[in-house]
């Protein structure tokens, strides 16, 4: 349950390619989120690609320390927050999660904000699920 596997990782150039040239975005700071449903045949319901620029944190610790945080919090509550929804509508989605923050922030600030991207992805698809029926 409490499991982050190779599967739920975004890798595909051709996924990602396709993720980023027509999917929807949205700000919540720290993350840009780059989101688009997936009628493809994936083993989780969301497959996750987390970005630390170089650009903003020259040095990899740093970098690393970002990322690990986010998929931390991502791991325990995606589940609860993001799984649960999409299986319930029957979703598959690709996601990006890009930290835009300019400092190394809390992980706990990183939780309560990965947890507002969860609320506003399912508050979209429920939109848009409501408004195909």
């Amino acid at each position: 349950m409490y499991t982050f596997k190779k599967e739920e990782r975004l890798c595909s150039k051709k996924l990602l390619s396709k993720l980023f040239s027509n999917g929807s975005s949205f700000l919540v700071y720290p993350f840009r989120v780059v989101h688009i449903p997936e009628s493809g045949d994936l083993v989780f319901p969301s497959q996750v690609v987390i970005i630390v620029p170089k650009r903003r944190f020259k040095h990899a610790n740093e970098r690393n320390l970002i990322k690990r945080r986010i998929r931390e919090s991502y791991r325990l509550h995606k589940e609860e927050f993001l799984y649960s929804f999409l299986r319930e509508h029957n979703l598959k989605l690709l996601l990006s999660l890009q930290y835009i923050g300019k400092e190394i922030v809390e992980y706990k600030v990183i939780e309560k904000k990965l947890l507002l991207v969860f609320k506003q992805l399912n508050k979209a698809y429920a939109e848009a699920g409501s408004q195909s029926n």
